[in-house]
């Protein structure tokens, strides 16, 4: 008995060992594995949507390579540091979308890149992190549920910034932004009647976007949403061409490398915005469940540490960052299945992209340095 008494004391007290370890690191081996094995599957996809060009998979894994290491800076950030730089990286993300519409490059139509020599970025994803975490601190620094006050200054920090980039014109990265803020703004415990309230203008507030914001290829996008065949060779063709390649695949696919919809290209924009229809066509839909079970997994976790944050500003900032990420997830696959209308959304550490990678990487990184930073404590816990 004595003897399995010490066996059993050395093994917790590795056990300790290798979560203290863990802990220095400021990283979650759950969430770090989830991701590494996601990133390696998405690569293998990638490839085949893109044609099997091997270049674009070096530049793809450099990214991802970037974005790991980002993520593990991000995480060293304790929360009280996090919040006090917040509202600067707000400030130089603003003057950068002024940026964009002043130098900014256009490519199809949209002014939404600044070039700098070597490589080109989008200003507008990097909102999509800082936007969460710039409502987040300013709400956890006033009594809650939020007042008047507390909710028409982060509607105007939400505004500032989705003004621009509909500017661009970007309107689905605007409506991201836009609700990687109001999650904050729900998860800081709106009260029913301000609820109700927003619901109500929503109606005037969608006519006039309707006839004064969006552009007429945006309105077209909601017409063919509608009735896709309408236009079958113009604007439809994506989304029917999509369906053909969702539905060709059947139970098992066809095979990796043996899609045909995105091979011959029929399927525009294989390799970005409908690339989970490459997915379904060469795996079927047992690999689209597949993919969406390890979707469902990595919001769990992050649901799971928004729960068990020690602060609100840690709780609102890893509730909106997990619930934003899932509204990306919702919206591609939505809008690739007809579900939705088409607004330029691309599948999450699957699709090919530099800044938006990144960036994600970088939120996954926020979701770290809450689960590993305990003793940071805000005004209002």
């Amino acid at each position: 008995m004595s003897r399995d008494f010490i066996r059993q004391l050395d093994d917790n007290h590795d056990l300790r060992r290798t979560q203290s370890v863990w802990n220095r690191l400021c990283l979650d081996p759950v969430l770090l594995l989830m991701l590494l094995l996601f990133c390696a599957a998405g690569l293998f996809v990638l490839y085949s949507a893109n044609g099997r060009d091997m270049a674009m998979i070096m530049r793809q894994s450099t990214y991802l390579a970037i974005g790991f290491v980002v993520m593990a800076v991000v995480a060293q950030v304790p929360q009280r540091l996090m919040q006090r730089l917040t509202p600067y990286a707000y400030g130089a993300a603003v003057v950068l979308l002024v940026g964009v519409l002043i130098i900014g490059i256009e490519s199809k139509g949209a002014q939404r890149w600044i070039s700098l020599p070597g490589f080109r970025f989008q200003p507008s994803e990097i909102l999509k992190l800082v936007m969460p975490l710039t409502i987040a601190g300013w709400l956890s620094r006033h009594p809650l549920p939020p007042g008047y006050k507390e909710i028409g200054v982060s509607l105007l920090m939400i505004g500032i910034p989705v003004v621009l980039i509909l500017e661009q014109p970007d309107l689905g990265t605007a409506l991201l932004i836009a609700v990687s803020g109001i999650f904050v703004l729900l998860l800081a415990g709106l009260r029913w009647r301000i609820i109700g309230t927003a619901v109500l203008l929503a109606i005037p507030a969608i006519w006039a976007m309707w006839h004064f914001v969006m552009h007429g290829y945006q309105k077209q996008r909601v017409l063919t949403f509608l009735n896709p065949e309408s236009d079958p060779w113009g604007s439809g063709w994506n989304i029917i061409q999509s369906k053909i390649a969702i539905g060709s695949g059947g139970l098992y696919g066809k095979g990796w490398l043996l899609g045909t919809q995105s091979h011959l290209d029929f399927l525009p924009e294989s390799h970005t915005d409908f690339i989970i229809a490459v997915l379904a066509e060469e795996f079927g839909l047992l690999g689209v469940a597949v993919l969406l079970a390890a979707y469902a997994l990595i919001i769990g976790r992050g649901i799971y540490i928004a729960m068990n944050a020690q602060t609100l500003y840690g709780r609102l900032i890893a509730g909106s960052i997990t619930l934003t990420f899932f509204v990306y997830v919702f919206v591609n696959i939505g809008m690739v299945s007809g579900l939705l209308p088409v607004v330029g959304v691309p599948l999450p550490l699957v699709s090919r992209g530099g800044t938006s990678i990144v960036t994600l990487m970088a939120g996954f990184g926020v979701l770290m340095s809450v689960h590993t930073h305990k003793n940071f404590l805000g005004r209002y816990t």
